[in-house]
């Protein structure tokens, strides 16, 4: 019998029969792993409840012919507890989770960088004290930096000449200067440019005194960006709750 254990992010789960579910997670050293837990529909089962969307668990697995078996799980950041109970955060959460499973389309491969986004993304819903649309569009843009996709924000995409630039087209993947300017492209203000910078590098500082305006026109960019790289769309994305906190007094 071949037995191995890691640490993982339940991303989604399926029914499997009458009682049994496919797990699909998101590990810190086998990337992801699809797995059946046995009998986890059943009230009576041991570890059912550690194996819901969002749970961060320590996982035992055996490995079988087409999927492995989930064996032991024991829980180690009840993450999905208070995601679940508010809309906002359950729904960024979402689309936290179909984001990474999208980007993880080979199971068995590493993705080391990647689980840790997601632990740290989840970690920071659950606590509550950063905004939720902020938590889910720093994720977006340092996960597709981590699949190679991230938009060029402080240089033209094209010829790289130092920016700021006020064009920005997804196609080309992102600012472009005068010359480089393609058809069809938008001009955000200033401050999205900013933000989306921010966000990218963790300048918490400059993102949280950002006003709603920028935060919305940020979030629309990076919707659309990761959408074209992923040719098709996230079905948990239309359904977060873009509602921001308060600017911080003084913002405008």
């Amino acid at each position: 019998m071949s037995l191995y254990r890691d640490t993982g992010v339940v991303l989604r789960v399926h029914k499997l029969g009458e009682a049994d579910r496919i797990i699909t997670l998101l590990t810190r050293r086998h990337g992801k792993v699809r797995a059946v837990a046995k009998g986890v529909r059943r009230t009576t089962s041991r570890f059912g409840a550690r194996l819901e969307p969002f749970g961060h668990v320590d996982v035992q697995f055996y490995t079988g012919r087409t999927l492995d078996v989930i064996t032991q799980v024991q829980t180690v950041d009840a993450f999905a507890l208070p995601l679940v109970g508010d809309y906002q955060r359950y729904t960024t959460a979402s689309a936290i989770a179909e984001t990474a499973d999208r980007l993880t389309a080979e199971e068995g491969a590493p993705a080391m960088r990647l689980y840790l986004l997601v632990t740290g993304a989840l970690r920071a819903l659950a606590e509550g004290e950063r905004d939720a649309s902020l938590v889910l569009d720093a994720f977006l843009l340092r996960a597709m930096a981590f699949a190679g996709w991230a938009p060029a924000i402080t240089e033209c995409a094209r010829c790289g000449l130092p920016g700021p630039h006020r064009a920005f087209s997804v196609q080309a993947g992102g600012s472009l200067c005068g010359n480089c300017r393609a058809p069809g492209s938008v001009h955000p203000a200033a401050e999205v440019l900013v933000l989306l910078e921010a966000l990218l590098h963790g300048d918490w500082d400059i993102a949280e005194a950002s006003v709603p305006g920028t935060r919305r026109d940020a979030s629309g960019l990076v919707a659309a960006h990761l959408q074209w790289h992923l040719e098709r769309q996230l079905r948990s994305l239309p359904l977060v709750e873009r509602r921001a906190r308060e600017a911080p007094a003084g913002g405008k």
